[in-house]
């Protein structure tokens, strides 16, 4: 584990997406962290599923490993809103959640219609009080709600909260780009997770470059030139911080534990170096008083 009373660190599924839950348990304790994130449903249909539903055997083996290692499930995922009715997907997920002791569940907006958006979360965010499961917005670069802003703004219409992501925080190459450093530290307080990767300054020149990145190669925490540290200090110090960096190529070279303990150890400079900038800044503006 961390040692890190403050900021639990997690690894998510997508680090690791062809790792089955019980073995993503296993492996994340051998690495050093706290918690993991699970995809309890497919997002592609080439995805491996997991049904890990209440009473099948892939979640009592789950949480057998979770009892052994003491590794908890913060997160599950993932649900793209799309303006149809998908009631039921969210509902069989928030039981899944719920039996894994999940707190959110990650879902990204494609639909285009604002005000059905809200009314979709809204609907969702209710439901999920019945399973103690809270919906998580994530902005994605690459679909309709794609900044902060914009997914701050329907969380708070909809009574739920946003999830940060490193790599989209910086894709995003919107109207609004030049102000997502303002908008993070203005909607902190809806902020219950931060996921983190690194990545080259230079953004995919097309929509199918960003996905592919998004979706297989990322760079480990510290390793590429995002100001993942900024973003660190800029949320409140209690956030807990996964690991969302998935590398078809590195996980071949390394294998799954090799590419858990590095981005572990990524993460951990990064959080460091935050921690550090954190006390200077604390320390200048005491110096001024």
């Amino acid at each position: 584990m961390t040692g890190n009373a403050h900021r639990p660190v997690g690894l998510a599924q997508l680090s690791l997406l062809n790792t089955a839950p019980p073995e993503l348990v296993g492996i994340a304790a051998e690495a050093g962290f706290d918690f993991i994130g699970v995809r309890v449903r497919p997002v592609t249909p080439t995805e491996r599923p997991y049904n890990l539903q209440p009473g099948s055997p892939l979640l009592r083996e789950t949480l057998a490993r979770m009892q052994d290692t003491g590794v908890t499930v913060r997160d599950i995922e993932f649900l793209l809103l799309d303006g149809s009715d998908q009631r039921e997907a969210w509902l069989r997920m928030m039981e899944a959640g719920q039996a894994l002791g999940a707190r959110s569940l990650t879902v990204a907006g494609a639909d285009p219609d604002t005000a059905r958006l809200v009314h979709t979360l809204a609907r969702m965010t209710e439901d999920g009080r019945g399973f103690g499961i809270t919906p998580t917005l994530e902005a994605i670069s690459y679909q309709p709600v794609a900044s902060i802003a914009q997914a701050a703004n329907i969380a708070r219409q909809a009574g739920c909260r946003i999830v940060v992501d490193t790599l989209h925080f910086n894709r995003f190459n919107g109207p609004d780009a030049a102000a997502q450093w303002e908008e993070l530290s203005a909607n902190a307080d809806l902020v219950p997770l931060l996921q983190v990767c690194d990545g080259p300054a230079a953004r995919p020149g097309s929509r199918e470059g960003l996905v592919a990145e998004s979706r297989s190669e990322r760079q480990v925490p510290g390793e590429g030139e995002f100001r993942l540290a900024d973003v660190v200090a800029a949320l409140p110090q209690g956030i807990p911080v996964s690991a969302e960096t998935p590398s078809d190529r590195r996980v071949a070279l390394l294998g799954e534990l090799g590419w858990a303990r590095r981005l572990k150890s990524g993460v951990d400079a990064v959080l460091a170096a935050a921690a550090t900038a954190q006390a200077t800044a604390n320390l200048q503006r005491t110096g001024t008083k």
